[in-house]
């Protein structure tokens, strides 16, 4: 029996069974969103206004289309829907209420688990822009974001206090994140309170690292057990090493950088050190402000043949790409100053999910592209490409997936 407001269809064939929402079934199939649905026991058994799968769509367009109300977002993704015609009546929008619930009852838990069953790395042999010799370039950063001002979301997440001490207007939860350089495809990330750090959330990434990979962070990532924690499945490191810390020479190269040791603090008779290289340079020339003292950077990478320390100090350059990376998520995709609309914990992830996954379906559009096309991804407009899914979102709700 349908409910107050709904109209019963003549056929069986359900919303879920037509809906399909352009690049997003593209990179998100329906029978891979169903599967992760069940592995996550959120299927549901009657056919519902809102059934799992058109709820998971809605997030993703909810994303896609950021800044846009529920129903809004209801109708763009039904926009055009030829098959309506089939039904004994129009097929009705879900109310904001209807949709809140919906979303409720799905979770965080399919869309995390979506994002981990789907994003990998992009990049292969030929991706131009992406390896440095034999290794993959990939960086770690983290970020912010800002989510609404709710008792629970302030009780979980936290909120950053002003130099003043005063409150900050909006709770945030904090996010850090591993993306592909080349592709600027984010393949992993974890999120925690504002209270946690970006170095204790890292942890929780190094799993994603593996032999080949180069990972590239800044001064934020330091500390001997980090460092060993990332290096331990085989994956080398460049880091940006604070300027106060102490490096012992321990011998010197002919490209100018020297193998040195680190150790814990505690570790003051350096009974346990971890060995590493060091490459020391300085920028020079117009726009470049004086340095007090030069950039350091240290490497898994001991054999000055295999990397030189000039290659090594131009290539780290390319941990900015991460920075790329989540402005296009923060400003383009999300709209910039933007706060998330979740004012749950629960909906909080499950909507940061939803951006990741809406992030990574655009980024392996523009790979392919630009793959095909013999090019570096970095040449392709992430907000053209954006512009390119907002539309395929209304133009191709028609067809099934």
């Amino acid at each position: 029996m349908p409910r107050p407001g709904q109209v019963k269809p003549e056929t069986d064939e359900r919303l879920s069974d037509r809906i399909a929402v352009g690049l997003l079934t593209r990179t998100f199939p329906p029978e891979l969103v169903d599967r992760v649905v069940a592995e996550c026991g959120r299927s549901g058994l009657r056919t519902r206004l809102l059934p799992p799968r058109v709820v998971v769509y809605f997030v993703l367009a909810m994303c896609l289309f950021s800044g846009q109300g529920y129903e809004e977002v209801a109708r763009l993704l039904t926009q055009g829907l030829t098959w309506a015609k089939r039904w004994s009546g129009a097929w009705q929008v879900p109310s904001t209420a209807a949709i809140s619930r919906a979303r409720v009852k799905l979770g965080p838990e399919p869309l995390r688990a979506l994002f981990a069953e789907v994003a990998r790395p992009l990049a292969t042999e030929e991706t131009r822009g992406a390896r440095y010799g034999r290794w993959r370039l990939v960086a770690i950063d983290g970020t912010v974001f800002d989510v609404p001002d709710s008792e629970a979301n302030a009780a979980h997440f936290g909120r950053p206090k002003t130099h003043r001490t005063e409150r900050c207007a909006y709770p945030q939860v904090r996010m850090v994140a591993l993306a592909e350089c080349g592709t600027h495809a984010i393949t992993a990330a974890v999120l925690g309170p504002l209270s946690s750090s970006e170095p204790a959330l890292a942890r929780g990434l190094f799993g994603h690292l593996g032999e080949g990979d180069l990972l590239l962070a800044d001064r934020g990532f330091t500390g001997v057990e980090l460092w060993r924690a990332a290096s331990a499945g085989g994956a080398d490191l460049l880091w940006r090493i604070r300027s106060h810390q102490i490096l012992p020479v321990r011998e010197e190269f002919p490209d100018g950088s020297y193998l040195s040791e680190i150790v814990i603090a505690k570790d003051r008779k350096r009974a346990d050190p971890t060995t590493v290289r060091v490459i020391e340079y300085t920028l020079e020339g117009p726009g470049f402000p004086e340095q007090d003292a030069p950039y350091r950077l240290i490497t898994t990478i001991l054999n000055p043949e295999a990397a030189p320390a000039a290659e090594l100090a131009a290539l780290y350059h390319q941990r900015w790409e991460i920075e790329t990376a989540l402005d296009e998520l923060k400003t383009h995709q999300r709209g910039p100053a933007q706060v998330l609309r979740s004012r749950s914990p629960d909906g909080v992830e499950q909507e940061v999910w939803g951006h990741l996954l809406v992030h990574y379906a655009i980024r392996s559009l523009m790979c392919d592209t630009a793959d095909a096309a013999q090019l570096d991804a970095d040449r392709l407009s992430f907000t053209r490409s954006l512009r390119l899914a907002r539309r395929q979102v209304t133009a191709q709700a028609a067809f099934s997936p």
